[in-house]
């Protein structure tokens, strides 16, 4: 976890602090070790640390460019020779650990050539323990930069391997809810689908109120059907969420919203709805997040808020964005935690948009805004 924390922080503040570190000890350096004797070292020590301000982001330009201006410095016998080799060793170092191996070995020949451009004229005898210091310089660096890198291809691996371990157990514990569903769940509520429609075929005498309800059970229960398929397909095979048709067209959007609505007040919920005829523009996802919203909503507020509440629903569109509100006045218990709350974040953190939900000085409110496509954006 330290480890992951730090990853992260370095990869977000790595340009700002490489570069920081890097004036700080190029500052350093010419200050107080080799200081430029006149303005040809100036221009070839900024030169070079201009370039090796650019490795981080085109590693072997730079290694290539640095490379030129040290064997300039070692020709010319410049007093910024240790300056600039410093800087091409450690753009070189992160060419080690960041780029493939023929881009690795081009930069250690280019480094070896900018060296040995220091060595034009000096005794034959004195060239072979200096190649000899060269090779050592590049292995050590080379191996160090080679190490890191595969460290970090091994823990890369490793949170893979993690990742995809965890998708194997969500899968078959997917698989289990999904068996469970269908086999359980499913099963009980067609039983009781079935047997409201033997009730309202035996019950031909009954009165109106006892058939509208008889009609609202089996209603609600076919829908709930319906429900349960989607859902135990979505379980079996997540991948079908993204392709599935919308379970509501846009243009039925409003009438939908009215009867989730029209099926709390056949309950017993005081609800008040304000639904702007433009949430037609919504795109077909966003439809349904606010249609599941709504229903959560309106069942939350059904069994919370009190018998004697109002509710108020708005769904309007507002500039660019999808807004709605379910707020009551209801003073009820508050109920156990539950998951409801959490899927509907989640739902609403999918799209991009704002969820928030709490108590008021009068009740509840829950809230939540989706931005609107780009496209129907007034």
């Amino acid at each position: 976890m330290f480890a992951d924390q730090v990853e992260s922080l370095l990869s977000r503040w790595f340009v700002p602090l490489r570069a920081g570190l890097g004036a700080v000890l190029a500052a350093g350096d010419l200050a107080l070790m080799h200081r430029p004797e006149h303005g040809a070292d100036w221009t070839l020590v900024l030169a070079a640390f201009g370039t090796y301000t650019a490795a981080v982001r085109l590693p072997m330009p730079a290694v290539a460019g640095l490379a030129v201006l040290l064997g300039l410095a070692e020709a010319t016998g410049s007093a910024m020779v240790m300056p600039v080799k410093g800087m091409l060793a450690i753009a070189l170092f992160e060419l080690a650990v960041r780029r493939p191996a023929r881009e690795l070995l081009a930069g250690a020949a280019a480094f070896a050539l900018a060296v040995g451009c220091g060595w034009i004229g000096d005794p034959l005898r004195t060239v072979p323990p200096a190649l000899f210091r060269v090779a050592v310089f590049l292995t050590v660096l080379l191996l160090a930069g080679a190490y890191i890198r595969s460290a970090r291809a091994a823990a890369r691996a490793a949170r893979e391997r993690a990742a995809a371990e965890t998708r194997a157990a969500r899968t078959t514990e997917r698989t289990a809810i999904a068996r469970e569903l269908h086999d359980l769940v499913a099963h009980h509520v067609s039983s009781m689908v079935l047997r409201v429609g033997v009730a309202r075929h035996v019950l031909p005498d009954a009165g109106p109120e006892v058939g509208e309800v008889l009609d609202d059970l089996h209603a609600t229960g076919t829908a709930a059907l319906d429900d349960l398929g989607r859902l135990v397909a979505v379980l079996r095979d997540p991948s079908t969420v993204h392709g599935e048709p919308p379970q509501v067209e846009p243009a039925a959007l409003p009438a939908a919203l009215e009867r989730v609505v029209e099926r709390r007040r056949s309950a017993g919920l005081a609800a008040e709805a304000s639904i702007d005829p433009a949430v037609t523009r919504l795109a077909p996802h966003q439809g349904v997040t606010i249609l599941r919203l709504v229903q959560e909503g309106l069942a939350n507020a059904a069994k919370h808020a009190g018998p004697h509440a109002t509710v108020r629903l708005s769904v309007r569109i507002d500039g660019d964005a999808a807004r709605l509100v379910i707020d009551d006045d209801g003073h009820g218990a508050p109920g156990a935690p539950g998951h409801g709350l959490i899927g509907m974040r989640e739902r609403v953190d999918l799209l991009g948009g704002t969820f928030e939900a709490g108590p008021t000085g009068s009740g509840w409110r829950l809230s939540a805004e989706l931005p609107l496509p780009a496209a129907v954006r007034p």
